[in-house]
């Protein structure tokens, strides 16, 4: 296959990587195609020697680095339990057992009142607990 066809097959399967899902697979071929392109374009690479090149580029790439590759572009997610302790400021003022927003690290939450009495807006809280996009919070 001429140098130039592997060159577009290349950056169709770098194109597909980048419209598709992670799953970081397309990437490798891709890669595989283009260097193949580059040893077909210097003559070095016969027609069946540029496809066992290309699954052979390919396939070794996808072993040995997709799994680091994935480590390393994994977003840190913080974990949502761990607000519980943080302080967190009611902007309205909350009954006992009531619903409201509150600010919580720079972001408004529906907090709902864990405490004994009410909550006065701008008050200092804890939150006691986060069920789904909710937190509990008592007063400190």
């Amino acid at each position: 296959m001429s140098w130039w066809i592997w060159i577009l097959v290349g950056l169709g399967l770098l194109v597909a990587e980048m419209v598709t899902p992670g799953g970081l697979f397309a990437l490798f071929f891709g890669f595989s195609a283009l260097a193949v392109a580059a040893l077909a374009a210097l003559g070095l690479a016969g027609p069946t020697l540029q496809w066992l090149l290309f699954a052979g580029l390919g396939v070794v790439g996808l072993g040995l680095l997709r799994g680091p590759l994935q480590r390393r572009l994994e977003t840190r997610h913080v974990p949502v339990d761990s607000l519980v302790g943080e302080v967190a400021v009611p902007m309205e003022g909350l009954e006992r057992g009531g619903t409201g927003k509150a600010e919580l690290r720079g972001t408004t939450w529906t907090a709902r009142n864990a405490g004994e009495g009410p909550l006065a807006r701008g008050q200092r809280c804890r939150v006691d607990r986060v069920e789904g996009l909710t937190i509990w919070i008592r007063p400190e």
